[in-house]
């Protein structure tokens, strides 16, 4: 993928289509890192399959026989000189189960792709989410963006989705303002 926000795109649908309630998302950046993850609380992965999620071959899908996603990520972050991790537990085995997702991209690299268009990925998360909770944390040297989908609940009610177009126009543009002073 060309940004790193797809990377995180991707690996939060994956979540939701594990069935997580909850997913966290923190981005950590300084003047040579960007290190993000993505942790949820969805039916995880067997030890087994956690062992090979990172061969293009190995997928859940039944639409396609590659999955490109995690190996791709693994792949760019660590040819910048960073690195990548994947720990999971099993609703099988753990009653506290679930995924985490992490990977660090070093800045100075050439190799490094850009964050690319958070505000975007982050809008289209909270625009598809129905029950499922999103906590978005962004730490730049500047400061820290954030949004949690569960205050958003508490603001708007029940009765107004996150995918009606005024809440993703809200979304954005406060996103948007809260980038501005942590840049």
């Amino acid at each position: 993928m060309k940004e790193i926000s797809l990377n995180i795109l991707d690996i939060a649908q994956n979540s939701v289509k594990a069935g997580a309630s909850l997913i966290e998302i923190h981005i950590s950046e300084d003047e040579s890192a960007l290190c993000f993850s993505v942790k949820d609380n969805g039916c995880g992965m067997t030890q087994e399959f956690l062992q090979n999620v990172t061969n293009p071959f190995t997928t859940t899908r039944t639409t396609r026989k590659v999955g490109l996603g995690l190996p791709l990520l693994k792949m760019g972050a660590e040819m910048t000189g960073g690195s990548f991790s994947i720990t999971s537990k099993s609703e099988k085995e753990h009653e506290d189960h679930g995924t985490v997702v992490t990977a660090t991209f070093r800045k100075d690299s050439i190799d490094c792709i850009p964050l690319g268009d958070i505000v975007g990925t982050v809008c289209v998360l909270f625009g598809g989410i129905e029950d499922e909770d999103i906590l978005f944390f962004h730490e730049t040297p500047k400061g820290t963006v954030s949004l949690s989908s569960v205050e958003m609940r508490e603001a708007l009610g029940d009765e107004v989705p996150f995918g009606n177009p005024e809440v993703i126009t809200w979304i954005r543009a406060y996103l948007e303002e809260a980038y501005q002073f942590a840049e």
